[in-house]
């Protein structure tokens, strides 16, 4: 997009100099360029593909969108939630990144095997979009980390540390203290005994439409503001047979999580990546502690609290865009 801006700007200095001119003709042709090369511009930095890469056996939805030669932006979603929760930041950023988000196996429009083909774990979660990424040709990247997208994308990056540019961290947790032990009762309690009637409950207040949509809006100062298409989706999602037991299983497995946090930290402290946090205060569940925490574990760390929920791109999406672009450019990562 460079060559572009230069242009226009080129363009911009020639009709200044040809303001006075009487020659009406040069004036319009020069301005008629000038606004098509903005459209053109305008319209490859929202470019959008959708695909899918068969990745050990699986179809893996992505969209990806913005300058192939540009840095490698990677976004990893949450639940319950998909490469959707992305699509406005993937615009935002695509004038001067190659942005890409997959979508997890049995989440948004990627495969969804059943238990008895694939695991449901985020040591699995983490391998298979490891080897989309390694697929797709990416050897250097930011990763941006939000909910899920947290240890599934601290796994590849310990694993790979050379191949992280930055993180990008939104209300994903890598500290204890980041744990709401009230909010998380319900989940901490089926880490300690897994009982048929703990799901039951867990499957009434999580999944349900309600609760689903909850997820969005709790802690956003404008509700009526998001997007109703997020949970909507999700609830289609969730309706699919087998899905409970999916969540269940990753809800369950999540303790491994918490059990691979001194592994995160020592990643953090031994390779110093640049890290933003963009992080919505109002969590119910991921508390601002574990937002700063990152800060005790990392030298290049800047913070930025966001007065709404568990989802801030939807409600604060403009001002994380501006905070990346600055981030990275600041660092020579553009």
């Amino acid at each position: 997009m460079t060559i572009e801006i230069e242009a226009i700007n080129a363009l911009g200095r020639t009709i200044k100099k040809h303001t006075r001119t009487p020659n009406s003709f040069v004036r319009r042709t020069l301005i008629g360029c000038t606004f098509s090369l903005i459209f053109f511009s305008s319209a490859m930095a929202e470019s959008m593909s959708y695909g899918y890469e068969l990745v050990d056996g699986h179809r893996i939805f992505y969209r990806e969108a913005g300058v192939s030669s540009g840095p490698t932006i990677v976004m990893l979603h949450g639940f319950p939630s998909s490469s959707h929760q992305y699509r406005n930041l993937m615009r935002d950023l695509s004038d001067a990144y190659h942005v890409i988000a997959p979508d997890y196996p049995g989440f948004g429009a990627s495969d969804f095997p059943p238990s008895s083909e694939f695991e449901y774990t985020f040591d699995n979660l983490s391998k298979l979009i490891n080897a989309f990424l390694e697929q797709r040709g990416l050897e250097s990247y930011t990763l941006v980390l939000h909910d899920y997208g947290a240890p599934v994308g601290f796994r590849i990056a310990t694993q790979h540390p050379d191949r992280v540019d930055a993180l990008l961290v939104q209300n994903g947790n890598a500290y204890e203290e980041g744990i709401d032990p009230n909010a998380s009762a319900p989940l901490i309690q089926l880490w300690q005994n897994r009982t048929p009637g703990l799901e039951e409950q867990i499957i009434a207040n999580a999944f349900s439409a309600p609760a689903l949509q909850w997820q969005y809006t709790h802690g956003t100062r404008n509700p009526e503001s998001i997007l109703p298409d997020n949970w909507l989706l999700d609830v289609e999602r969730m309706q699919r047979p087998g899905q409970h037991d999916m969540h269940l299983d990753l809800f369950y497995d999540y303790r491994n999580n918490v059990e691979a946090y001194p592994i995160w930290q020592h990643y953090l402290r031994e390779y110093q990546p640049p890290v933003l946090v963009t992080w919505g205060k109002n969590d119910a569940f991921f508390t601002v502690e574990g937002a700063e925490a990152f800060g005790k574990d990392v030298e290049d760390f800047e913070l930025l609290l966001l007065d709404t929920g568990h989802f801030p791109l939807e409600e604060q999406g403009a001002v994380i865009a501006e905070t990346t672009r600055r981030f990275l450019q600041a660092r020579g990562i553009e």
